[in-house]
């Protein structure tokens, strides 16, 4: 009977073994403290996806804008090598494809002036371009634009070169600060 006494002794003295009111003290969770924690951890899930969702949409908007100016420079330089903008019929895609050049354009002038073709925007719909603009009174200027995420005309989200970034309607949206 000692030899029995002093095996539960031993018991009693091993650390992280309490005794508790007769008993040994129980180490495991109850379902109701599991449920508990789970439910903070979706809660929190849940705000820190809500809040990536809103950073990723931000930052798609961002890439479109820097994409339409990339376009708006491209346009740009090729008025300096042909003095005038594409064509209707040759588009934004001269930019990046000499076949699109006007055969009766000089030849010799184009250069590739996007290494990538850019054919849509961010959302996956066409960039709109027009040779001369029929959005302001200055006939030297094109029109360039992106529906945005929505794909419909006239909205908010549009980003479109014929608005400045003053406008109240938002208009061409400037680019992201560079941080300087």
């Amino acid at each position: 009977m000692d030899i029995s006494l002093n095996r539960f002794a031993s018991r009693a003295r091993r650390p992280g073994i309490a005794r508790r009111s007769g008993g040994l003290a129980r180490r495991a969770f109850s379902l109701i403290e599991v449920m508990i924690v789970i439910a903070i951890i979706l809660a929190i899930s849940g705000l820190v996806a809500l809040t990536l969702f809103g950073r990723r949409d931000q930052a798609e908007a961002d890439l479109a804008r820097v994409e339409f100016d990339q376009l708006r420079r491209a346009l740009n330089l090729f008025r300096l090598d042909f003095n005038r903008y594409p064509t209707d019929e040759e588009g934004i895609a001269v930019l990046w494809n000499k076949e699109q050049l006007d055969p009766e354009a000089d030849q010799e002038a184009w250069k590739e002036y996007l290494d990538d073709p850019m054919t849509n925007d961010r959302w996956g719909n066409p960039w709109g371009y027009r040779q001369q603009s029929e959005e302001t009174e200055d006939a030297t200027k094109f029109d360039l634009w992106s529906f945005g995420p929505d794909g419909e005309e006239g909205t908010d989200d549009d980003i479109v070169s014929w608005r400045t970034a003053g406008d109240e309607e938002g208009g061409d949206l400037p680019l992201p600060p560079t941080g300087g």
